[in-house]
């Protein structure tokens, strides 16, 4: 098996053997037998362990015996200990999740502090085919049917060809140590029922069911290059910023796979992205909730938001601005200066800039968000305007709506902020000085 293990390293180029790597060693069977096998190769290793502290004594026993044996075989180690509960609290994440994130962080900043060049993980071909089950019964898209992957930036996975029956007869004919976690025997995760229940009786209809699913997952793996880069090309195609363009999203091939590939990363389901898919030709008006997103779907366009809870002070305070200001950064980044107005001075016409009359003014000015009843007079006219009506002309969209502010002089709107500006403000022949504001950006 460590021919096998050789070759494999090298036609997938995972490392070469000048390389450093670090290796994920919790002790357990399978990473046991990957640092042997690498040390029997003649890499250069060091050895990485976490203690989540999830096992009680089990899990100090564990970092013991990985110092030992580390101690024993000349392999420097690092251990490092977690509040995984406390992270995963502060974090409202699962405790599997806490662990994953805290491991492969700490990972990274360990293989960048000691010059690794890659990170091995002991991934193998079954932990494979149990993701690829766990992905199946959650929902999926292509990318989760293809395994776990080989190489992920700086994380190799050299056990990935071979299985754990194989790794279980290399430690015992090797007669390489190492620790059993019970855990693993409990049914209370997905994947110790996928392999200690669903798995056998899947082999007993085919004893090479595990070969299968990992061809298929090859297989599909080659169909994800395709795929890819027409999802690729489709989204460059229907979205712009955060709006999709539900016209063009229509003439794709597969609208719900482009949607899917735009909106599962932002933590939408597949019967939600299923439920947005099918309903793209309604009513405009319906909006769609992920945990930290708001998708709208609008007259011409699906728009995307981030779900923020809205901050007491944005909605209802007002800022002022006063004469000497030259910056605001919050709640939106503004800038200001005055200038002295001659025949040759330049007017810039955009939709983030102000420039007005400054004796116009009664300062401070007021920032706040527009409110309903709200007017002005839209440079350019005469008559008054209610912003309500503007915002329809316009075709915004409701989260551009909320997202609107008005910069006012005593009760006068001087400026729907990035938008338009109040024509009773304008620059004249009879202006002196003119004060420029200029929209950054939102904060």
């Amino acid at each position: 098996m460590t021919t096998q293990i050789e070759e494999y390293i090298a036609h997938h180029k995972l490392f070469s053997k000048k390389s450093k790597v670090l290796v994920g060693l919790s002790g357990g069977p399978d990473s046991m037998a990957l640092i042997h096998i690498l040390m029997q190769l003649g890499y250069d290793c060091i050895a990485a362990h976490c203690n989540f502290h999830l096992r009680g004594t089990d899990s100090n026993n564990d970092a013991a015996f990985v110092d030992t044996w580390c101690r024993k075989n000349d392999i420097p180690l690092f251990i490092i200990e977690f509040d995984t509960y406390e992270y995963a609290s502060t974090k409202k994440i699962s405790i599997e999740m806490a662990a994953r994130e805290l491991r492969y962080n700490w990972f990274e900043e360990l293989r960048i502090e000691k010059g690794a060049d890659v990170i091995g993980i002991a991934h193998h071909k079954d932990d494979s085919v149990e993701t690829i089950l766990i992905n199946l019964i959650r929902g999926t898209g292509i990318k989760g049917l293809t395994g776990i992957p080989l190489i992920n930036k700086h994380i190799v996975r050299p056990l990935l060809a071979i299985s754990r029956r194989e790794i279980m007869e290399y430690l015992s004919v090797n007669q390489v140590p190492y620790v059993t976690d019970h855990t693993n025997e409990e049914e209370l995760y997905t994947r110790n029922i996928l392999r200690l229940k669903v798995l056998p009786i899947f082999e007993k209809i085919n004893p090479s069911v595990k070969n299968s699913i990992i061809n298929t997952a090859n297989n599909l793996k080659e169909v994800e290059k395709i795929y890819n880069r027409y999802i690729i090309e489709a989204i460059e195609i229907v979205m712009q910023d955060n709006l999709i363009d539900i016209a063009k999203l229509l003439h794709t091939h597969s609208p719900q796979s482009v949607l899917f590939e735009i909106l599962s990363p932002l933590g939408y389901t597949p019967s939600v992205i299923e439920d947005i898919a099918s309903n793209l030709d309604s009513i405009p008006g319906k909006i769609y909730l992920a945990d930290n997103y708001r998708l709208l779907k609008d007259r011409d366009y699906l728009v995307i938001s981030e779900n923020k809870s809205e901050k007491q002070e944005d909605r209802y305070n007002e800022f002022h601005i006063y004469p000497d200001s030259n910056h605001l950064e919050s709640p939106i980044e503004l800038t200001f200066k005055t200038e002295k107005y001659t025949p040759q001075f330049e007017i810039v016409r955009k939709k983030g800039i102000l420039q007005c009359d400054i004796d116009k003014l009664s300062f401070p000015l007021t920032l706040r968000r527009w409110r309903k009843g709200d007017w002005f007079v839209p440079f350019g006219m005469k008559g008054k305007k209610k912003i309500s009506d503007f915002f329809t002309d316009n075709k915004f969209t409701m989260f551009e709506k909320e997202e609107t502010w008005v910069l006012l002089s005593g009760d006068d709107i001087v400026w729907i902020v990035n938008h338009r500006s109040d024509n009773r403000f304008r620059i004249t022949e009879a202006t002196k000085s003119v004060y420029t504001i200029s929209f950054a950006k939102q904060s």
